[in-house]
């Protein structure tokens, strides 16, 4: 993995809570298992050197297809007890122990890089829901996380594949919220909680391979992932406060772009001023960033719609046009988001679309908006050529970023109203 020169650093955020640490392979003594996290990602055992050749140890295999326990991606011409090397692989298991793992079991690394390609190469897949596709990438990322932990893998190679775990819990965080079903708020939660493990040890691994004066290319990026999941204090993401999460990060780090706009976006959403957010958000936010910014920037838009409603002058009423070059939608698109705050819209006498203001049936949807165009996006992804990688491109292209609500109330109301 490519590195770029910015002055040494010794940072050591974490989300979750999570304390485990990451040492170079020959420092850690092979008795002991290097990941304490709950969730039971690693397993309870020696670290060993993997053998394993195939995406799905043969054993597993064989037993899968005995249980006809394969998923659909795994069926050989569908038969659901017939599979092949070449679709079968390897579950997490939430519980291990010494006795149980053998060093065929195990994957080594370049198997491992190899089966996160192909996993992450069926985001792409129209041939089922995104949630099917999303249940199964999900568990076998997992596992793929459980073999690099039991065979204490953190190297540079190493970081890289947990970059791209990230950013598929990253876009996996986007689309699951268009989709629909009983099971989705679970595997929403799910998503999230993993994502916030895998930032940990991804964090940890940035650590235990720093060099000085080096910080490594996409770590800013990364880094800054942990801000934008905690601009809401109230958001239920576990970690420590952004107040003592900033303090232990090297001044490299805070002074790269990617963290001087997460902490300018941070100041815009703590006060409730929505036309610097949506502005800093469109000209600056990398692909990943949007995703994680994406469900702010729908309160922020809701908020801002209420502080309209409730200030402006009752016998003005708000010309829809000026709402839609604060919020940087279409006109069309503000209408449709009035309509979802249960707020009534009219035309005037001159026959402009108008938001008749001091309605009391103002409402904020408790399952979110629908998601909206950003007008006047500019986007700078450097998350692009990975995701391109993992045919993630038709993902990236949609990227015409969809807003958020809250408000620079008093200079909007103050001057127009």
């Amino acid at each position: 993995m490519n590195r770029r020169s910015r002055g040494s650093s010794s940072s050591s955020g974490s989300v979750g809570g999570a304390s485990d640490s990451y040492r170079r392979r020959s420092d850690v003594p092979r008795n002991r298992s290097n990941d304490n996290n709950k969730g039971g990602d690693s397993a309870d055992v020696s670290f060993i050197v993997g053998t394993c050749s195939s995406m799905c140890p043969e054993r597993e295999r064989v037993t899968r297809e005995r249980l006809r326990d394969l998923s659909v991606f795994e069926r050989l011409h569908g038969n659901p007890t017939k599979s092949s090397s070449d679709l079968a692989v390897k579950k997490f298991c939430r519980t291990l122990s010494a006795a149980d793992v053998q060093a065929s079991d195990v994957r080594p690394l370049p198997v491992l890089e190899e089966t996160l390609r192909y996993l992450l190469s069926l985001m792409d897949s129209r041939e089922h829901p995104f949630e099917v596709v999303h249940d199964f990438i999900f568990d076998r990322t997992r596992s793929v996380r459980q073999d690099l932990s039991i065979q204490n893998l953190a190297s540079e190679r190493v970081i890289h594949l947990y970059e791209e775990i990230v950013i598929f819990h990253v876009i996996s965080r986007q689309r699951l919220q268009s989709c629909s079903g009983t099971s989705i708020s679970s595997m929403h939660h799910l998503n999230m909680e993993q994502l916030a493990k895998t930032l940990t040890t991804l964090y940890n691994m940035y650590d235990a391979n720093r060099k000085p004066d080096y910080i490594y290319e996409n770590e800013a990026e990364f880094r800054s992932l942990y801000v934008l999941l905690h601009l809401n204090t109230s958001s239920g993401v576990m970690g420590e406060p952004l107040s003592l999460w900033f303090r232990k990060l090297t001044s490299n780090l805070i002074k790269s772009k990617e963290m001087c706009f997460v902490r300018k976006l941070l100041r815009s959403y703590r006060n409730g001023n929505y036309r610097s957010f949506l502005r800093t958000t469109a000209s600056e936010a990398t692909y990943l960033q949007y995703c994680i910014s994406e469900p702010h920037i729908r309160e922020m838009r809701s908020f801002a719609v209420e502080c309209i409603n409730n200030v402006c002058y009752k016998l003005q009423p708000y010309p829809l046009l000026r709402l839609s070059q604060y919020l940087m939608m279409k006109e069309m698109d503000v209408e449709s988001l009035c309509h979802e705050c249960g707020l009534e819209i009219r035309t005037d006498s001159d026959g402009s679309i108008v938001l008749p203001t001091k309605q009391t049936n103002f409402c904020s949807p408790k399952e979110g908006f629908k998601n909206y165009d950003l007008i006047g996006i500019e986007v700078e992804r450097e998350s692009d050529d990975m995701l391109s990688k993992k045919k993630f491109t038709e993902i990236c292209l949609i990227f015409l970023i969809r807003v958020f609500k809250y408000s620079d109330s008093c200079v909007l109301v103050g001057t127009y109203c």
